[in-house]
């Protein structure tokens, strides 16, 4: 669908929309009434409807608090680094403790950055967290220029540059080739590299174990994505003329990977509204909210990605130039290696991700780590029970081992817990004195 007739589309069902919304309140609450079932089915549609057709915005990280050393301090979002295409975003917590910095990167592949809200929301109380809030291509003047692979990896190197060589940057999907560019680039040019680089389910190399996504890129030529998904911003948007890669035509996509799943949830969705499962229709809805709120790629940028990393796999053939200038993974040797891969990723297949250790020789074999998460799909990798309470405490304690500040904040805590144990005894016991009686 060209872009003109989206937004036409989306206009003609605002102002239908509310009423359909009005109704889908009205009828249930009808708890009482004799056709009270029947009219909850009906309100169950209309809720649905409305859901199916209505704009979704970006969401907000809505992080305003977490828990450091036990404590629970106030969290506030700020702007680090402003760039035409994307948002340093710093998470400063109301704590004196200090923590690792880390730079989580997010991908540039469809959803927003903040699809990363429960990464974040884990490492905050551990970390000092940075993140990428990449800006939506159709609100970037056409007076900014175009943005291509090589500005992505760019723009890595100029957020490593400002957080200095202690940072250890954390990557997931999309984003795990470019920060491997950039960090490679770094080393090549004698520049300090991070702590430790943290790739996550990303295709450093697309050939291993091919999935339907990397099937689909090599299946079809590069004319054929430039034909067949590219299209125009329209009026009414900052970047009005700017080929895009649009959002809603990511979406259909995404939906079409997964078209019976999403089917059934939609289902059960109707079923919980009707049934007046107030809890399972909320878990609904704030799921969707996210996976529908898309924004559109720079037309450039996507398609350079398409050929580069999925169809001439250019970074595992040590191939890629990025201005000109040969990426070297050999290069890395002072930096730390994890990557993270899942058990069931039908995304990125197994191996892709670590594919990176046979790329960066020059690491030592103790400083290369492999995590890999049991029965964890795509997301669960940085999200879930099993991002949670199987692969963050490890990904934690690896990036711990390679901070100078994470063993100050260590011994930090243990003295605090020590002198609490100390001042407990001695509150119990007012006659016994440590070391003496």
């Amino acid at each position: 669908m060209p872009y003109s007739l989206y937004e036409l589309n989306k206009s003609l069902w605002a102002p239908v929309l509310p009423w359909l919304q009005a109704a889908a309140n009205f009828f249930e609450i009808l708890d009482d009434a004799p056709f009270a079932q029947p009219a909850r089915r009906f309100a169950a549609g209309c809720d649905l409807l409305v859901r199916l057709c209505k704009r979704y915005t970006k969401p907000a990280f809505g992080l305003s608090e977490t828990v450091v050393d036990g404590r629970r301090v106030e969290v506030t979002e700020t702007l680090a680094l402003a760039l035409p295409f994307c948002r340093l975003l710093h998470f400063e917590r109301a704590s004196a403790c200090r923590h690792p910095i880390a730079l989580v990167v997010a991908p540039l592949s469809g959803h927003h950055a903040t699809l990363l809200r429960d990464t974040v929301r884990t490492m905050l109380p551990d970390f000092d967290v940075y993140v990428t809030d990449w800006v939506d291509a159709r609100e970037v003047p056409l007076s900014e220029g175009a943005f291509r692979l090589d500005d992505y990896v760019e723009y890595v190197q100029e957020f490593i540059r400002l957080l200095g060589p202690d940072v250890h940057v954390v990557s997931v999907c999309q984003s795990t080739v470019p920060v491997l560019g950039a960090v490679s680039l770094m080393a090549a040019g004698g520049e300090a590299t991070p702590r430790s680089v943290t790739l996550m389910g990303g295709p450093i190399d697309a050939r291993c174990d091919p999935t339907a996504v990397n099937e689909l890129a090599v299946n079809r030529p590069l004319e054929w994505f430039e034909r067949e998904l590219i299209d125009t911003v329209c009026a009414g948007y900052a970047g009005k003329g700017r080929k895009v890669y649009p959002g809603f035509m990511q979406h259909a996509a995404f939906v079409a990977m997964n078209s019976e799943r999403h089917l059934r949830s939609h289902a059960r969705y109707c079923s919980a509204v009707a049934a007046g499962d107030g809890e399972a229709a909320e878990a609904h809805r704030r799921f969707y909210d996210e996976y529908n709120a898309v924004l559109d790629m720079a037309a450039e940028y996507y398609l350079e990605t398409v050929r580069v990393v999925f169809q001439e796999f250019s970074l595992a053939r040590g191939e890629w130039h990025v201005f000109g200038e040969l990426v070297r993974p050999d290069a890395l040797a002072n930096t730390a290696l994890i990557t993270v891969e899942g058990e069931r990723d039908d995304i990125c297949g197994r191996g892709q991700t670590h594919a990176a250790h046979d790329l960066c020789t020059s690491i030592h074999a103790s400083d290369k780590h492999r995590l890999t998460g049991p029965a964890c799909g795509h997301y669960g990798i940085f999200s879930g029970h099993v991002w949670r309470s199987v692969i963050y405490p490890q990904l934690r304690d690896l990036i711990y081992r390679y901070d100078a500040c994470a063993w100050s904040a260590c011994i930090d805590a243990y003295a605090r817990r020590a002198w609490g144990a100390r001042r407990r005894n001695r509150s119990m016991y007012p006659y016994f004195r440590l070391g003496r009686r």
